[in-house]
């Protein structure tokens, strides 16, 4: 922006000595599913090019210790969305599709970003993946969201040609439930309440809906939570993103990266509409993985990480993350100290002074002093992760970082500043370090629900068919009147 537009811009922003409201920044959370750690340009990917991606990184701050709080991705996002480990509130699974249980996802006592941010007079739109809920009082439109373009499944097909149902009733086979998860990619896209037609590949259509939304708010302040679902299975790609990546082998990775450079030209178009509209200055930007990538099962590569998705060794936590805000974040660092998707949702309360509720304080923090070298400390002292059902907690703190598993009692204790492999389990060299740890991580149980909120994916087929029974002669129900 040059200087004649900045100066328009203040004069603008200052009437009768008020600030209005574009003043406050825009907020985007760019967030992939199932990305393997090393497969953006910014952390060394060779074969995937991802300049766009990469320009997050390079005009911002690169995070070398970014973390998710879960190892798959509906319990990651409901961290991410609430600024509060999911655990708190049972989030622990991955909700199962059932439009007649309320339990099923995101608790309407819990906030998440585009609540916290409504009564600061923030507009707020979730393109593509939801998967918080599909009861009726869990969609986006009841849960602070003035915009919906997207699907409430936890994944989805990818050519317009495969979406054939109207709603999810058409697809269920209550003598096969197994059916029951993957009629749900199948299903039209949703914009807000109405299911509609499209005609793009499915990547594309969500990264043009976030150019519009933008394009719409651009004189309000708004949180765009663009949620792809790229790279996740199943592996489709346009001729275009294939032919795009020749160089490499043909099959799964050349899918794969085919999908991520749908990704990339998305982030591509959205960052160039903010520098279009004059806002890109007042914009601040995150992109990360939900996940670890599952590497066997869509070619994705986690690097020097141990393991993958649904581990709780670094392959399956630790992500590729960045922000970018021009002038406030700065360009062309790397930020080593961990940090969590935790903050993502404390860094915007905090910045607009949301009220947050006492009650339910958030497990986050604003990361910009950080980043700017205002506070030299480190943002968590300790971060934490639990698996309910396999028994799973682990812990950082600092560089030491611990794994229990409590059904074998396997302890793994590793310096993740000299081996980010994991490699070396030192816990009987450092047996010590880790019952102090282990004391940590117990403590931080206590605070966690019980149990589970719900069955997820873990329902008995028995009772999936009955679910499925009741909602088709609901549904039939409904469409009577």
């Amino acid at each position: 922006m040059n200087i004649m537009k900045r100066i328009l811009l203040a004069s603008l922003l200052l009437v009768n000595g008020q600030v209005l409201a574009q003043e406050k920044p825009n907020f985007i959370v760019i967030l992939t599913d199932d990305q393997g750690y090393a497969d953006v340009g910014f952390n060394g990917s060779k074969d995937i090019i991802t300049p766009h991606i990469d320009r997050i990184a390079n005009e911002g701050t690169k995070f070398n210790n970014g973390y998710v709080t879960y190892a798959v991705c509906g319990p990651s996002r409901a961290g991410l969305l609430t600024g509060r480990y999911q655990g708190r509130f049972g989030f622990d699974r991955n909700p199962h599709m059932d439009p007649t249980d309320i339990n099923s996802g995101m608790p309407l006592d819990e906030k998440m970003i585009s609540e916290v941010l409504k009564p600061v007079g923030y507009t707020s739109s979730i393109i593509g993946k939801w998967h918080m809920g599909s009861h009726p009082k869990l969609h986006p439109n009841n849960r602070g969201f003035d915009h919906f373009y997207g699907f409430l499944a936890g994944g989805h097909r990818y050519f317009p040609e495969d979406l054939i149902y109207k709603d999810i009733s058409e697809g269920l086979n209550q003598e096969n439930p197994k059916k029951v998860w993957t009629s749900w990619y199948y299903t039209k896209l949703l914009e807000n309440q109405t299911r509609i037609e499209t005609d793009e590949y499915l990547t594309d259509e969500l990264s043009t809906a976030a150019v519009e939304f933008i394009k719409r708010e651009k004189d309000n302040p708004f949180f765009l939570y663009l949620s792809y679902n790229a790279p996740h299975t199943p592996l489709q790609a346009s001729q275009e993103y294939l032919d795009r990546n020749k160089h490499i082998p043909k099959g799964k990775r050349r899918t794969y990266a085919a999908m991520i450079t749908a990704v990339d030209d998305g982030v591509g178009r959205v960052l160039a509409t903010l520098d279009e509209l004059g806002i890109d200055d007042n914009t601040l930007v995150f992109f990360l993985s939900d996940n670890g990538g599952p590497e066997s099962k869509n070619a994705s590569d986690n690097g020097e990480l141990r393991g993958h998705k649904g581990d709780y060794f670094e392959g399956g936590i630790h992500v590729p993350f960045a922000m970018r805000w021009p002038g406030k974040v700065p360009a062309g660092i790397e930020y080593s100290n961990p940090i969590s998707s935790l903050d993502i949702m404390a860094t915007f309360a905090d910045l607009t002074n949301a009220p947050i509720a006492k009650d339910k304080p958030l497990d986050g923090v604003n990361l910009l002093p950080f980043v700017t070298g205002e506070n030299k400390g480190q943002p968590h002292d300790v971060l934490f992760w639990r698996n309910f059902d396999k028994g799973i907690v682990a812990a950082r703190r600092g560089d030491n970082k611990t794994i229990l598993f409590k059904r074998n009692q396997q302890k793994h204790l590793y310096d993740l500043d000299k081996d980010l492999s994991e490699s070396t389990n030192l816990y009987k060299a450092k047996t010590e370090t880790f019952n102090k740890q282990q004391g940590e991580m117990a403590a931080w149980e206590s605070e966690l629900a019980d149990e589970p909120a719900f069955k997820g994916l873990l329902m008995a087929k028995k009772e999936q068919a009955k679910r499925v029974k009741e909602y088709q002669k609901q549904n039939k129900k409904q469409n009577q009147k």
